[in-house]
């Protein structure tokens, strides 16, 4: 192998490695898999990857939120995009927290605790559900009243153990 070979081949890889690491997620995003919490948290506490719970509903897309306007509930802190949406969710909590702690819906039917993503989302009767991604989202868009019917009966069982435990 020729030197040139080899050094072409080394910048090569340092470059992936550096494009990668760039596009890696953020360590605070970080799903736990031994974490035995109800609600789908990152490593600072923080629902939702950092997003909007209000803005589903009001926007209807994912948005992320901001430090400045911050709520917590049942020991969760949301981040929200402004102060009237950390205000309705206030008000109203439970109306905006996300289904089965912010974990993937289609996993709590399997009776799994997947790390749900912001992106791959859907109000259903009022409530935010999310999935997984959004390959696993089509799958439980086949059926939701039916995957829904057996995540509300896989959850109660679920809730406090580790992803992990139920891989």
């Amino acid at each position: 192998m020729s030197k040139s070979y080899f050094r072409v081949s080394l910048i090569s890889i340092a470059a992936a490695a550096a494009l990668t690491a760039g596009l890696a997620p953020s360590a605070a995003f970080a799903y736990d898999e031994n974490s035995a919490a109800v609600v789908n948290i990152d490593s600072k506490g923080v629902g939702l990857r950092g997003h909007d719970p209000v803005a589903y509903h009001t926007v209807g897309a994912p948005t992320a939120g901001k430090a400045e306007f911050s709520a917590k509930h049942k020991g969760v802190t949301y981040l929200f995009a402004s102060a009237a949406n950390r205000d309705a969710f206030n008000a109203n909590p439970d109306k905006y927290e996300p289904a089965y702690g912010g974990f993937c819906a289609m996993g709590v039917a399997l009776e799994k605790k997947l790390d749900g993503d912001p992106a791959a989302w859907k109000l259903v009767d009022g409530k935010l559900h999310l999935n997984v991604n959004k390959d696993v989202q089509k799958k439980w868009l086949e059926d939701v009243p039916g995957n829904n019917k057996k995540a509300d009966a896989n959850w109660p069982s679920i809730k406090a153990k580790t992803p992990k435990s139920l891989a």
